[in-house]
């Protein structure tokens, strides 16, 4: 079965059918799905899902997008959080320079004091990083991230960029993009890394493979992921599923 490694059902944009979705997964071959934090509103949220569903996981962390509303206070409450069940990473946390709020270096200082936390509580990292690939990879060195691991998510950077992360025992996210026509970059990183690397990501509801790019995504689309990554890979479809299936219960630490 499919594991999803990285959605936002608490997104508004589910608000009118979450329920009947999230309970039509299982008989479309989705095992488990792992939302994520990306503010401390999302990380409530995320909490709130893995209590009503079983087969829903979290992650909990603040977006670096995010991050001008942290501080000790809040920080601390986040920190609590860690030890409840079915917590399985800390995420998503990073840098984006995309935009130019907030503030850089109080993005490098939450991202690495969630690094920290990460090392703390062993557990995995998510992590996002959009157009701030040097300034990510050399916090990480610092931080020695490859002591606890995880994954990055949406992976949007070329081979050497992807061989750096593999080095340092990470998992490559790949989701709906790696369906576009002009994702050359990506369809080249599938190509070279090892299949035991690769984990399946929607970034629901964004994000959207082709055939239905722009409408809302949802795990019911990985499979055309699977399709690509498979034709890639010159193998079956079964055993790509099987093998990220795997790869994600290893990141995650799921039994």
């Amino acid at each position: 079965m499919i594991i999803d490694t990285h959605a936002h059902y608490d997104d508004e944009q589910f608000d009118k059918d979450r329920d009947e979705l999230l309970h039509n997964l299982k008989e479309n071959d989705i095992e488990y799905v792992v939302n994520i934090g990306a503010s401390l509103k999302t990380t409530k949220n995320t909490l709130e899902l893995m209590e009503a569903y079983d087969f829903v996981y979290g992650a909990i962390g603040v977006h670096p997008s995010e991050t001008a509303e942290l501080n000790e206070e809040n920080f601390a409450w986040l920190k609590e959080q860690v030890g409840r069940e079915k917590v399985v990473a800390i995420g998503e946390i990073g840098l984006d320079y995309y935009w130019d709020e907030p503030d850089r270096e109080i993005q490098k200082k939450w991202f690495h004091r969630q690094m920290e936390l990460a090392k703390e509580t062993k557990l995995p990292m998510v992590i996002h990083s959009r157009d701030a690939a040097k300034d990510t990879l050399d916090m990480m060195k610092t931080a020695k991230a490859d002591q606890v691991g995880g994954v990055i998510h949406c992976f949007s950077y070329g081979v050497e960029m992807a061989r750096e992360y593999l080095n340092m025992g990470f998992y490559l996210g790949i989701g709906g993009v790696l369906t576009f026509n002009n994702a050359k970059k990506l369809k080249e990183v599938v190509e070279y890394i090892p299949l035991d690397r690769i984990v399946l990501e929607t970034d629901c509801p964004y994000l959207s493979p082709v055939p239905n790019r722009g409408k809302r995504n949802s795990s019911l689309n990985l499979v055309y992921v699977i399709d690509e990554i498979a034709r890639l890979k010159r193998m079956n479809k079964e055993e790509i599923i099987r093998a990220t299936n795997k790869n994600a219960k290893e990141l995650y630490r799921i039994r």
